[in-house]
């Protein structure tokens, strides 16, 4: 798990997909992942999949070309409009 972005609005955590210990049978389905929650509403949406592989592509472009504050916000609350899971602290 890696902390990409942390705002007054947003946290955006990379989960990265663990890799079998050796002699272990790999996992089914290896993946990874990113949550982001959004702050203002306390609520996370989780992207994997094709979700997940497109947002990694818009932080590869990011790297290319850093963007604004302002910009990635505005990136991050079209994906928080997605988010239907209430923020549950363990």
């Amino acid at each position: 798990m890696q902390m990409l972005y942390d705002s007054d609005a947003f946290v955006v955590v990379h989960m990265q997909a663990n890799e079998p210990a050796e002699g272990e049978a790999p996992p089914r389905v290896v993946r990874h992942g990113f949550e982001i929650v959004d702050k203002r509403s306390n609520k996370e949406v989780y992207l994997d999949g094709m979700w997940a592989d497109a947002f990694q592509r818009q932080i590869n472009a990011w790297q290319l070309n850093t963007p604004t504050q302002e910009e990635v916000e505005t990136t991050l609350d079209g994906y928080a409009e997605l988010a239907q899971n209430p923020l549950v602290i363990h």
